[in-house]
């Protein structure tokens, strides 16, 4: 399994870099290598991607959201990934995004762009033009502020066999390396 752990400031208050990270559907316009994302439910989006040449579709769900605070996802079928993003406020002008991701790569293409850590490179990219993209639209561009709280533990969101070896990453604070405080 691969990990990637990045962060970055970016000058908006922390509710306008969550606002816009739960706008899924606006992600092509600063994530590399990602065509579109759907919405399908408050907890379900569907995903198209071309990287290296490959495309890809897939379906990943939310498996926790908490407004100002963090955004945990797991695929539910194609790609074998799942991660979680974490705000944390600097001060009133300030917030610093923290990105964990955990994937299987399985093409030979995939195994040798982790070992090379061009899937670190790629989410640090991303996360630049993240903040390129907040600060200069002057505000964010939609927000959904629902709480979806994380199955108890040991129980999965999904339990389809695609995903049954990934760690539920929205118990993990990447701050501290342990569990959710109340978890």
């Amino acid at each position: 399994m691969a990990t990637v752990q990045e962060s970055i400031e970016v000058s908006v208050p922390v509710s306008t870099a969550y606002n816009q990270w739960t706008q899924f559907e606006t992600f092509p316009k600063f994530m590399g290598g990602v065509d579109s994302v759907t919405q399908l439910s408050a907890t379900s989006t569907h995903w198209v991607t071309s990287i290296g040449g490959v495309k890809r579709e897939f379906d990943a769900e939310i498996t926790e959201q908490h407004p100002d605070e963090r955004v945990a996802w797991k695929s539910t079928d194609g790609e074998s990934h799942a991660g979680v993003v974490t705000f944390h406020r600097i001060d009133d002008n300030t917030t610093r995004l923290m990105v964990q991701l955990d994937w299987h790569p399985e093409t030979f293409t995939e195994k040798i762009g982790s070992v090379v850590n061009a899937d670190k490179r790629q989410v640090k990219a991303d996360l630049k033009r993240f903040k390129e993209f907040i600060e200069k639209s002057g505000g964010e561009s939609g927000a959904w502020r629902g709480d979806i709280s994380a199955p108890p533990s040991g129980v999965s969101a999904d339990a389809s066999p695609a995903n049954g070896d990934l760690p539920d990453l929205s118990l993990d604070d990447p701050e501290s390396g342990g569990p959710r405080a109340g978890q």
